[in-house]
């Protein structure tokens, strides 16, 4: 069923597994487990829990209250001789309403003083219970709901004063809310309940998870969660067709399968497409301009019927029009662009700033993010109808590209039959996508509620650990992508474990998280045959053995300790481990304690050591980068394994004569991520904590001249083994973007994965720096890769060059 709701909670998925590893969420544990609590923890989370929950309680109580608002105005003007609404019409459409708002706010005037005051022996069981048992008039509404829905719609098309009522009703805002109400359509208000129970049951899973066996409270919480579990299971079934189907002429239920925002290539420029996919049909719509206060309607782009709709395999396709990829920096810089609004907005809500100047900024973000959404797929989709046309759709993600697929072939293995729809059908159809759509808003940040968790941003440690579950041998990867900007990116991949049932990878990942609520976790076979290519990409074509996803539920994986969960997918199962850590944390510089190995060494103490001129890790790993990755798709931007990088650490840690024999067997990605990891635990950054804040500054400058007078400058500063370094580091960088046609480097994606790396000042220098962790595209860091990227762009610099020039700048900094 779907629901959305005000406040996060934590993953129904990862609270059933971690109670008994199980595939299902059940309200009892495996016999004589039990959840382990221990006390004063469990205790702590049932309050966090509690106190989100009671939060969320608040706004729906104000929710039931906007909606009761205009129900006495209307019965009052029912028996006068211009009634808005009859007495029926009313009962009818607010049929319940009240006396769940009753119950309601009872349970929340009752569980409110026991939050408030919380220790260790306050019990509340009693009060779900009581809530559970109450879930009768829950059904009462239920029944009544399809025909409330239906009696508000057609009072609002017969009556103008009912529409404007029941477009924007006023709900009051929470306590510490800086907004008064916040508006909402009265349909949308009539969903509520029913996400209600779906949400108290989710916090029944989190109370349990946090419950020991022994407290008097547990029995309660169970047997209401075994109540709501039941009634959920009741409602379902009614609800999801109610919601999801609409009537042909010829009297057949059509059911809302999937729909979704996707990109389509069309007449060679991208549109971006809402798709419906029913029973029999698959619908290619757009979104109709329409003038303030008139319903939104779908215009229908073109349409095929499933028993028409054919996926065309990579050797029978046709090459598809050139798609243009758009320029990586220039979605760089709308990511940038994207988080300097977000900061905007923070500070102006944070300053009680005009709701006008808010709105304005909300307004050029969702542009933004509108162009970014729409420029930055490239996963090609395509189908065809057997009849004539082929479409094609680009998506950021193949679990997405599966998903449709896979929902698709579904359905037509029931016996369906070819057609062509009249016009009055088409129109009716169409009509019906407004109202059917489970997607409503396009997957923006800016169409967020301001409530609404904001993902995580840092760094997500994921360990594939191995895969069970296929009938027979094959060569298997797997890749993990996660969530940002709005859509998802691949973000590592694992090697192939060859001829095997049960792949054991054990391989680390290190993933960047940008505003990430989501992992998917996907199984491929890997296909060697080099007649099955991808005329779109020209890539092979291998086969999704199974996919999975969970919610990156904060509570879960915020902790010192790793988390081990297990996707199932498709009868596979995989299982893996996580924890997180945020960026702040994981950019912090800290010097070794030891000085006799290269890691955490100040540079200079390396050189100096080792009498070079650049540190031989930087030489060795830039020469095996050059000698066989310097094609490798995504160099310096996909993860290595972890566990492969802290083996090389060690090895240069310990000038191991085996490093060159170690470097020449070891996956590339590996090699790229031990330069970068000698970078980031550098004590102080390559361009010194000294030098930072001129650094800043002198890229900020407008005019060329007084930028290029400063920027060399400030390069001539640094200390000779920094300089050296920087310099060869450069050269290595500007042959790697030399091959981006083929490893898709620009000088902007290098410069937005070493631009921090190289920059970022030290914990004691950085204080005066430091920005909201939650804003990974901070200021800052927009300003460390543009540093790095002037230097990138510009002509090629020599050593000698530098020191032989004099400047017309001061030798202050």
């Amino acid at each position: 069923m779907p629901y959305i709701d005000e406040s996060p909670t934590m993953s129904p998925q990862l609270s059933a597994r971690s109670q008994g590893g199980g595939d299902g969420i059940s309200p009892t544990p495996p016999e004589g487990l039990g959840p382990v609590v221990e006390a004063g923890k469990g205790l702590e989370m049932r309050k966090l829990v509690l106190s989100g929950f009671l939060a969320s309680e608040e706004i729906y109580i104000n929710q039931l209250e906007a909606l009761l608002l205009p129900m006495k105005p209307l019965k009052a003007t029912a028996t006068t001789s211009q009634p808005v609404l009859t007495i029926q019409q009313i009962e009818t459409i607010f049929y319940k309403i009240q006396d769940i708002y009753e119950i309601h706010k009872e349970f929340y005037d009752n569980l409110c003083p026991k939050v408030q005051q919380w220790d260790s022996q306050v019990t509340l069981g009693h009060l779900f219970q009581k809530l559970a048992s109450q879930l009768g008039v829950y059904k009462a509404f239920v029944d009544n709901y399809k025909i409330a829905l239906e009696t508000a719609e057609k009072c609002s098309q017969s009556n103008n004063q009912f529409q404007k009522i029941s477009e924007e009703l006023k709900v009051k805002a929470p306590k510490d809310s800086k907004d008064s109400h916040t508006s909402i359509t009265m349909e949308a208000l009539l969903y509520k309940p029913i996400d209600r129970v779906t949400r108290s049951t989710l916090v029944l899973h989190d109370l349990l998870k946090h419950t020991p066996v022994d407290h008097p409270d547990y029995p309660l919480l169970q047997d209401a969660l075994r109540i709501s579990q039941n009634f959920l299971s009741s409602i379902n079934e009614d609800i999801d067709p109610r919601r999801t189907a609409v009537t042909t002429p010829k009297g057949e239920t059509r059911q809302l399968v999937k729909d979704g925002f996707l990109v389509e290539m069309a007449e060679s420029s991208r549109k971006l497409r809402h798709v419906f996919l029913f029973t029999d049909v698959l619908l290619c719509a757009k979104l109709k301009k329409t003038s303030v206060g008139k319903h939104q309607q779908y215009d229908c782009k073109w349409y095929i019927p499933l028993a028409d709709l054919v996926f065309p395999s990579p050797e029978e396709s046709e090459p598809s029009p050139q798609v243009h990829p758009f320029p990586d920096h220039e979605l760089e810089d709308m990511k940038m662009k994207i988080s300097a609004l977000k900061s905007e907005i923070q500070k102006e809500r944070a300053g009680k700033g005009q709701s006008r100047a808010i709105e304005r900024l909300k307004k050029k973000m969702f542009e933004n993010e509108f162009l970014l959404l729409l420029n930055s797929p490239t996963i090609p989709f395509r189908i065809h109808n057997r009849n004539g046309k082929s479409y094609l759709f680009l998506l950021s993600s193949d679990y997405e590209r599966s998903e449709w697929r896979e929902a698709i072939q579904k359905l037509q293995k029931k016996d369906l039959q070819a057609f062509v729809l009249s016009s009055v059908e088409l129109q009716v159809l169409t009509g019906s996508c407004f109202k059917l759509r489970t997607v409503h808003n396009i997957p923006v940040t800016s169409n967020k509620d301001d409530d609404e968790a904001p993902g995580l941003y840092g760094f997500l440690h994921v360990i594939v650990h191995s895969a069970k579950g296929f009938k027979q041998s094959a060569n298997l990867y797997c890749t993990l992508e996660v969530d940002s900007f709005g859509y998802f990116v691949s973000k590592a991949k694992t090697r192939v474990f060859r001829d095997t049932t049960e792949p054991q990878w054990n391989e680390e990942f290190e993933i960047e998280l940008e505003g990430s609520q989501s992992l998917r976790i996907l199984c491929y076979e890997k296909c060697y045959d080099k007649t099955k290519v991808n005329k779109d990409n020209n890539e092979i074509v291998d086969k999704i053995m199974g996919k999975g996803q969970i919610q990156l539920d904060p509570q879960t994986v915020q902790t010192k300790n790793w988390h081990m969960d297990v996707i199932e997918m498709n009868g596979i199962k995989v299982e893996f481990s996580m924890k997180f850590t945020s960026r702040d944390m994981s950019l912090k510089r800290t010097p070794s304690k030891k000085q006799t190995g290269v890691f955490g060494v100040k540079i200079s103490v390396v050189t100096k050591r080792e009498r070079s001129k650049v540190p031989y890790i930087v030489r060795q790993c830039v020469e095996e980068v050059e000698k066989r990755g310097i094609e490798e798709i995504g160099i310096y931007r996909i993860s290595g394994v972890a566990t492969d990088i802290q083996a090389l650490k060690a090895v240069f840690d310990a000038n191991n004569k085996d490093v060159l024999v170690m470097l020449s067997d070891m996956d590339i990605n590996a090699i790229a991520g031990t330069l970068k990891l000698y970078f980031r635990e550098l004590p102080e950054p390559l361009l010194t904590d000294r030098l930072y804040p001129a650094f800043m500054e002198g890229i900020a400058l407008s005019d060329p001249a007084a930028k290029e007078n400063c920027m060399m400058h400030l390069l001539r500063t640094l200390p000779d083994p920094n300089l050296i370094t920087f310099l060869f580091l450069l050269e290595h960088l500007k042959r790697v973007a030399e091959k981006e046609p083929i490893n898709k480097m620009s000088l902007h994606n290098l410069a937005t994965v070493f631009g921090p790396t190289l920059l970022r000042p030290s914990e004691v220098e950085s204080k005066g720096h430091l920005t909201s962790a939650s804003d990974i595209w901070s200021h800052d860091v927009m300003a460390q890769v543009q540093v790095l990227l002037y230097y990138l762009q510009h002509p090629p610099i020599s050593f000698a060059e530098l020191k032989r020039n004099t400047l017309y700048f001061s030798t202050d900094v």
